[in-house]
């Protein structure tokens, strides 16, 4: 036969697929194991946004939409960024939705970026960005962050890892798996950078609605930034939307017409109906929005006093999204090392630091959006281990 992809063949699985199998292993084999590993939210999709969904369907909303998005979506998007963010963009050419976020930053990356240009990405990083600027065929440049300052973001950093062929900074804010939360010290100076060398800025938000401390900053939104700044969002962390897969970017009409190019010849569009959820639950209040935020930063101050109260564990507050970066000093500082023996010895499934770049070593990501009753027996379990 001839050979497959050597593209996709070079795209190394992830490190995390071991222990996700061996946790439903030892869960089919009767174990009692309590997941902290995954990204979905454990509430339901408010109602408001579900019947907005149903009433489109009754009403006819099932053909195909237009590729970029129906406009009700594009409008509610332009409105949101004027509004929280006094950003201007025109709905009709600078916003492009998305069935999810995910596919919009491989697509975004390819619109961006030849061969040879540089990305980077700092660490720790959300798992996709690497593999993704290597399918577009641009080279990821990771940037390691010090833990010691919990992994900030300095104009020293940035000079010392731009070069001539860099082309884009990569910025997740709040951080998935650290919970930072960009400072306006560091959105000026990756502003500055990007203005000085001329660079493209993709902005992950999709955390932007869960805060606990600090303000989300829009980084288009700061002088000189809306030229070369894609915002990148979706509905499914603070609409608790994960299975509606829908996302949206915001940017130049230039990158944003490349995108939706590619998108017309892979994707098509994002569902019809998913869409008419994801306009109502921008234009209405969000109330139940906040109630979701305080529910995760009451898990968030629960987990960390807990788990700081156990000798052996180190936990920093996370100033958003729904993950705890937890260290265990008393086990180990290899990741996967410390993710084996609490799936082998206390029943609790977590993703190794490592899977986020060299920066995540020494930590396990726990994520807090599952039950509460659940987050009180990890917490129990992990006591047990360490004492032992």
């Amino acid at each position: 036969m001839k050979p497959l992809s050597t593209l996709l063949g070079s795209i190394p699985p992830s490190a995390t697929i071991a222990i996700s199998d061996k946790a439903k292993a030892l869960k089919a084999a009767g174990r009692d194991i309590i997941s902290l590993a995954g990204g979905d939210p454990d509430f339901d999709t408010p109602a408001y946004i579900t019947q907005a969904a149903f009433a489109a369907i009754q009403a006819g909303d099932t053909h195909y939409p237009p590729s970029s998005g129906a406009p009700a979506i594009r409008k509610a998007i332009a409105a949101k960024l004027a509004r929280e963010y006094g950003l201007t963009v025109d709905p009709a050419t600078q916003v492009l939705v998305s069935p999810g976020a995910k596919f919009l930053i491989y697509a975004i990356l390819a619109a961006l970026t030849n061969p040879g240009d540089e990305v980077i990405i700092f660490e720790p990083y959300w798992v996709s960005y690497e593999p993704m600027a290597l399918l577009v065929g641009a080279t990821p440049v990771t940037v390691p962050l010090p833990a010691a300052t919990r992994f900030t973001i300095t104009p020293e950093i940035l000079e010392a890892h731009i070069t001539d062929r860099t082309k884009v900074l990569l910025v997740n804010s709040p951080n998935n798996p650290t919970g930072r939360v960009l400072t306006p010290a560091e959105a000026e100076a990756i502003r500055q950078a990007a203005i000085a060398h001329d660079l493209y800025v993709m902005s992950d938000e999709m955390y932007e609605k869960l805060i606990f401390e600090g303000e989300h900053i829009n980084l288009a939104s700061l002088p000189g930034m809306a030229e070369r700044t894609i915002t990148i969002n979706g509905h499914s962390k603070a609409y608790a939307m994960t299975g509606w897969r829908l996302g949206w970017a915001a940017g130049p009409k230039e990158v944003i017409h490349l995108a939706a190019k590619l998108q017309s010849q892979s994707v098509t569009s994002a569902a019809s109906f998913t869409m008419a959820a994801g306009a109502a639950a921008l234009n209405e209040p969000e109330d139940a929005i906040e109630a979701m935020r305080l529910s995760y930063k009451a898990r968030r101050d629960a987990m960390v006093a807990a788990l700081n109260a156990i000798p052996g564990v180190e936990c920093d507050p996370p100033e958003g999204a729904f993950y705890l970066f937890v260290r265990f000093p008393g086990l180990s500082t290899d990741s996967m090392q410390i993710a084996n023996i609490l799936l082998e010895q206390a029943d609790i499934a977590c993703t190794p630091g490592v899977e986020f770049g060299r920066s995540g070593e020494g930590h396990v990501r726990f994520s807090i959006a599952t039950a509460q009753s659940d987050l009180e027996r990890a917490v129990e379990r992990i006591r047990k281990l360490m004492s032992a």
